[in-house]
Formats: structure tokens, C-alpha cells, sequence
């Protein structure tokens, strides 16, 4: 029998709360309860690792900083990014943490495959690439054998505020987003349509 997975589509939710639920479903659930991947967007916002280096973030300004137990260093988040949680029991899905992180990254490559545009993973940073530009970033945490936080996708978004930060930790690294490799419009809801179904395969869930 398939492992049961639930997709939800939040749109624009503030971080706190949403991280206050996903905290709240992870401690909660049991051996029958079913994975859940949250698609939505956040009002601006820095979040920073459970590692992460106060230095890394140079000049919030107005934009919040909230501390995380996730990996990885202090990264943003807002308007136009496509974030996707995957609240998932990787013991049931008999899989490592290695191999979720994979998986996360060979959809990202996928859809963006789908849109001509010719990304890669790095192996000395997480996250998928477009030459030496990032485009999507990953963090995860493990609690009792489940997956919660998960990745952030630039999909059409301001992207000044990653000039006030050294994103995921690397000084002067490049950051961009889908809209400056595609010239067709680029609804939200399409890219969400294509990152569920490329998690969904990535992972072995059927297709909704």
C-alpha cells in the first residue's frame, strides 16, 4: 500500500506560525500518519540555522531574523519564492537522510529541466545551481526517524535582500531565480503544480 501523502497549498503565510505547525504535526504524529508537503510563500524573512554565524547575516534592516533548527546557514525567504516543507517518516519511506536530500534536489533539476533551464546540485553545498548562480536552497531537521523544514525555490521575487546576507553562509555567492532564464510568464500555481509532481516522483508517491 502506498505511504499516504497529503498536499497543501497555503499560499502567503507568515513564517513563525508556519513553523510553530510544522513543529506541532512532527511532534504529534505517529507510525499511521500520513506525509504532508506544504507549498506556499512567506512574507519576508531571514532564517537562520541551528550552526548558523551571526556574522553571516550584514544588514537586516527591517527584514526579521529568526533562529531555526534546521541545517545550513541564514538564507531568505519571501514573495515570488516557492518554499515546499516535507513533513515526511523517512523510516517508513526506508530511506536516509542523504538520500531525502537527493531526491529534493533531483526534482528541483527536474523542473527546472521542464523549463529549459540546465541545473545541477554541488556536492560542497547543498542546494541547485544554475552555473555558479543558486537557485533553490535545502534544509532539513530529523526528529524521531521525520523530516520537517525542507526547500525554497526563486521563482520571481525581489532579490536585493540576499545582498544583506552571505547566503547559506558563502560570501559574495550568487544568487538568481527562475524569471531571469524563462521568458514565458511564470504563474506560481504552475510551478507548484511541477514541483509537487516532481517531489512526487522523486520520492516514489503516486501522482494525485
Amino acid at each position: 500500500m502506498p505511504t499516504p501523502l497529503n498536499v497543501r497549498r497555503l499560499g502567503q503565510v507568515e513564517y513563525l506560525p508556519t513553523l510553530e505547525a510544522m513543529r506541532k504535526l512532527t511532534a504529534e504524529r505517529d507510525s499511521a500518519s500520513a506525509d504532508e508537503i506544504w507549498l506556499l510563500e512567506h512574507p519576508p524573512v531571514f532564517t537562520q540555522g541551528q550552526a548558523g554565524k551571526a556574522e553571516h547575516v550584514l544588514a537586516a534592516g527591517d527584514i526579521p531574523v529568526v533562529q531555526v533548527e534546521r541545517g545550513g546557514q541564514v538564507t531568505y525567504h519571501g514573495p515570488g519564492q516557492l518554499v515546499a516543507y516535507l513533513m515526511l517518516d523517512i523510516r517508513r519511506l526506508d530511506i536516509g537522510v542523504r538520500d531525502l536530500v537527493t531526491a529534493m534536489e533531483r526534482a528541483l533539476v527536474s523542473l527546472l529541466a521542464g523549463y529549459g533551464v540546465d541545473a545541477a546540485p554541488r556536492s560542497d553545498a547543498p542546494g541547485v545551481y544554475v552555473g555558479a548562480a543558486k537557485i533553490a536552497s535545502l534544509g532539513l531537521r530529523i526528529r524521531r526517524g521525520c523530516s520537517f523544514h525542507g526547500l525554497a525555490l526563486n521563482v520571481d521575487m525581489d532579490m536585493q535582500p540576499f545582498q544583506r546576507i552571505n547566503p547559506c553562509g558563502y560570501a559574495g555567492l550568487a544568487m538568481t531565480q527562475l524569471c531571469d532564464h524563462v521568458s514565458a510568464e511564470l504563474p506560481m500555481t504552475q510551478v507548484m503544480d511541477r514541483l509537487e509532481l516532481a517531489l512526487r516522483q522523486a520520492l516514489g508517491y503516486p501522482n494525485a
